[in-house]
């Protein structure tokens, strides 16, 4: 009933819209609109994560920015799918429901997702069957930074942040008193449902202005171009599928369900809002039941503890379900003598997460967390144009259920960051020092009366960039940056059983502060007929935080083993990465049968232990109320697991009028760099097209349809990045189609 409601409200939007209009959201405001719905220039949208106002063409640092039709040929059901193919930008993998921003090989920790500029409040960086409690399809912009962003965002950024905007609390008056936009969307690969309806409008007296938007999606278990288990996994168990277990992936069924509203007055010198939202996902994760041993998601090593993706919901198959609650503050003004703007942000989340065996309730997480920050950009001081900003976070964490491997914990963080610009001639120099204190209280834990349950850490980041404007054609940056980050409470007190692993996951309570410096040298040309953008990088970790995969000493040669299950560490040792990126885009055509535009892109990244050294550990695993003792050895050598593997895209596209086409092939190499104890993934392409016909309405109102087709060759596909790659792999050929309407 719920979702024919929503379908019958949306078409009652799209039949009864006013004479008002909208279009693709991508102007400096979140909330703003383009009039004529034409495609947004994605190299002038101002990027909202910066503190200082500019373009990702002003930006010395890497910024990858999706709006417009851009992002709406890319929005997907998780964040992860929907950024996948930014040069350098990948995706994890546990499921559709869950698929985070791995950027340049960092993901988890490393890489912050925020809410216009605002930690999202989950607890996705817990686990990797964890989702992201940001909706892509609502989203105006969505920016990603690549590299270090700890200077803007703290610790939690040292790889880089994706920062989501929505506008949910209006910044500016709306350019019509009622605005908006609709979709409705089906999809065959996975029986897709999906409503969306987004309504902003500003009062009569002109100083008030609201949001609302509201969304609900549906799916089943999706198809699958063979088995579920890879070949590889069947053969190690010695096992034959029944052949009519083919085509579809059990348990892979997802429903989401999200809305907002916001209100804010507007001045002429500012503006103040509060802002409510929710965010409930409910979502299978195949491949696995409680109990699971597999391995790190690649092997297995007991073979009755997994359910060969034949589970159905009912019977023990897991399922997640999240609900999120969201309430936020922002206030901003401009003019205050000395400083050009004040912008405030607040926000207070609270967030639960119950992991279902069948019916049966296994494991519960709770996170409260309240986030503040205060964003100051002065007037020039001795040239240099600059912010100050200061950021508070705190976040209550807890865990109860049979399989809470992380204790309860409560964490504290403040920052206070500077940032600065400066011109001279065909040079920009920018600087920046930011300082964080962090402390993390976990609760005791009896079975390890000698642990630190008190962590206090401090961590400093500096950064400092130059780009060069040789002419309006030729920008070149160089970039240098010290960025450090401080363990989680994961990395320092887990112990037990990870399901979403299937290891013991072991924390280790005398981790310190890595740190990371990071060289990066950027070009990017404008032709007549082409643009090209090019970077290339090398980061230099000093007691990088990783999962060791030790091998046992009482059984020589052989990975540890805890009753079955393999076992990880939390380690450090120093790392090294370096890779490089480049897209292009090609002018072909331009006449009066349309306009043909190639694309094409690459990226690739290494990343290696650099200690080259093996020591003996002692291993305590806790079980119940005694400890599990094991002699150990770790390998500070080797590749890190689940690198993100090369890639090689391209993108044809034709415009013509109201039409507008794309074909796109993204190849996928092997990757066969791999770590201990993990196994080589084969390469794969995915093909996919997009075909949507535009039609402006004499009352200034706008709709198209549109055809969407993925993986068109059927192809089976199993990411290096999934813990889930030999027993999930990608959805296989799928059609989507769909209405949008602006208004």
């Amino acid at each position: 009933m719920r979702r024919n409601s929503l379908a019958i409200a949306l078409l009652a939007a799209l039949v009864t819209a006013p004479s008002a209009y909208a279009a693709d959201t991508a102007a400096t405001a979140p909330q703003a609109h383009d009039p004529d719905h034409e495609p947004v220039d994605l190299s002038a949208v101002h990027v909202r994560a910066s503190v200082l106002p500019g373009t990702a063409e002003d930006l010395a640092r890497p910024v990858e920015v999706l709006a417009g039709e851009r992002l709406d040929a890319a929005k997907a059901s998780s964040l992860g799918e929907t950024v996948n193919k930014l040069p350098g930008v990948q995706s994890s993998y546990f499921g559709p429901g869950v698929g985070r921003p791995i950027v340049r090989g960092f993901d988890g920790a490393r890489v912050q997702v925020l809410s216009d500029g605002l930690g999202s409040g989950d607890v996705s960086t817990v686990s990797a069957d964890h989702a992201v409690s940001i909706e892509p399809f609502l989203a105006n912009q969505i920016e990603v930074l690549k590299g270090p962003s700890t200077l803007l965002y703290g610790s939690g950024a040292i790889g880089g942040a994706v920062n989501v905007i929505d506008g949910r609390i209006p910044e500016t008056v709306t350019t019509e008193p009622l605005q908006g936009r609709a979709e409705l969307r089906a999809g065959t690969v996975n029986d897709e449902k999906t409503g969306m309806l987004r309504l902003d409008g500003t009062s009569a007296s002109g100083d008030l202005v609201f949001h609302f938007d509201a969304l609900h999606r549906e799916t089943g278990d999706y198809a699958i171009p063979g088995f579920a288990e890879s070949a590889r996994q069947l053969a190690a168990e010695g096992e034959t599928p029944e052949p009519g277990s083919s085509g579809t992936l059990a348990n892979s069924a997802l429903r989401t369900d999200s809305a907002a509203l916001g209100l804010s007055w507007i001045g002429e010198r500012g503006f103040a809002g509060v802002g409510y939202s929710l965010f409930n996902t409910r979502y299978g994760v195949p491949g696995h039941s409680h109990g699971d041993g597999d391995g790190d998601g690649h092997g297995h090593d007991a073979a009755d503890d997994h359910d060969h993706g034949e589970d159905a919901p009912g019977d023990d198959a897991v399922h997640i379900l999240m609900d999120q609650r969201r309430t936020e503050v922002r206030a901003g003004l401009d003019g205050l003598g000395v400083f050009e703007t004040l912008r405030f942000k607040f926000a207070d989340t609270r967030y639960t997460h119950t992991e279902f065996e069948g019916a049966a309730i296994g494991t519960v997480f709770d996170n409260a967390s309240k986030e503040a920050r205060l964003e100051l950009v002065h007037q020039p001081w001795a040239g240099w144009r600059g912010a100050f900003g200061v950021q508070w976070a705190n976040r209550t964490f807890d865990a109860a259920g049979e399989e809470a491997f992380v204790p309860g914990t409560e964490g504290n963080d403040t920052g206070l960051f500077w940032i600065g610009e400066r011109r001279s001639g065909d040079f920009k120099f920018e600087l920046g020092a930011r300082h964080d204190r962090n402390t993390i209280d976990a609760v005791p834990q009896p079975l390890a009366p000698l642990r630190s349950n008190s962590r206090k850490f401090e961590a400093i980041s500096g950064s400092a960039a130059v780009q060069w404007e040789l002419n309006d054609r030729f920008h070149a940056s160089l970039g240098l940056d010290r960025s450090q980050r401080v363990p989680t409470a994961e990395e320092l007190f887990s112990n037990g059983l990870h399901v979403a692993t299937g290891t013991m996951e072991i924390g280790d309570d005398t981790l310190g502060v890595e740190t990371a410096n990071r060289l990066e040298l950027g070009v990017r040309w404008h032709g007549e007929r082409i643009d090209l953008g090019a970077a290339i990088y090398g980061i230099r970790y000093a007691d990088f935080i990783y999962q060791a995969s030790p091998t046992s000493l009482d059984n020589p040669g052989n990975p540890l083993m805890d009753d079955g299950v393999p076992v990880r560490l939390w380690n450090q040792a120093d790392a090294r990465f370096h890779g490089m990126e480049a897209d292009a885009t090609i002018a072909l055509v331009d006449n009066d049968h349309g306009a043909w535009d190639l694309r094409v892109f690459g990226d690739i990244v290494r990343g290696k232990l650099a200690d080259g050294v093996e020591r003996d550990v002692d291993v305590g695993v806790f079980h119940g109320e005694h400890v599990h003792r094991h002699a150990a050895q770790i390998s500070e050598r080797g590749n890190l697991p689940r690198l993100a593997p090369s890639r090689l895209g391209s993108e044809l596209s034709w415009s013509n009028g109201a039409w507008r086409a794309s074909l796109g092939a993204v190849r996928y190499l092997k990757q066969d760099r791999v770590a201990a104890n993990e196994t080589v993934t084969p390469g794969y392409t995915l093909v996919d097209a997009h075909l949507a016909w535009h039609r402006d309405t004499p009352s200034g109102n706008a709709w198209e349809v549109f055809l969407d087709g993925s993986n068109l060759l059927d192809r089976e596909a199993r990411p290096h990045t999934s813990f889930l790659k030999d027993l999930a792999p990608l959805p296989g050929r799928g059609i989507a189609f769909g209405v949008r309407a602006f208004f």
